[in-house]
């Protein structure tokens, strides 16, 4: 099971109800296959950055899974034939976590080998006896 996150935009004159629906819809989908919901996030309403179906603004919603490339396909079916989303985008993050995972673990062995071969601090000279005055 890999990790995935699919983000999609709704039209804002969906009401409330309908981006419930289609939320509860999506996650039925993901159960069905065989998938594993990790999060579900309405981010709620925000101007695209370009038109999009004649549309300034969308509402966003992001799902965050587990699953097989068989979920995200019948997930991005679903996606394509619902009239309110306009559009979506997913993205494979599994990789992305590996790597992240990676660095952390070779950034830590490399701190770790600085500290071993670093010389223990020498201690402080001390100020040499002042000369009594004449």
């Amino acid at each position: 099971m890999r990790n995935y996150e699919i983000i999609f935009i709704v039209r804002p004159d969906a009401t409330e109800e309908d981006v419930e629906k289609l939320i509860s819809q999506m996650e039925g989908v993901v159960t069905g296959t065989g998938g594993k919901l990790e999060k579900v996030e309405k981010m709620g309403r925000r101007r695209l950055a370009y038109r999009v179906a004649k549309q300034r603004e969308g509402i966003y919603v992001l799902f965050r899974l587990q699953g097989s490339g068989d979920t995200v396909k019948e997930f991005e079916r679903r996606l394509k034939v619902i009239d309110t989303v306009i559009k979506y985008m997913t993205v494979r993050i599994d990789e992305d976590l590996e790597r992240a995972e990676k660095f952390k673990a070779l950034r830590s062995k490399q701190e770790l080998k600085k500290r071993r071969s670093k010389p223990a601090a020498a201690p402080a000279p001390q100020p040499a006896a002042e000369a009594p005055p004449a």
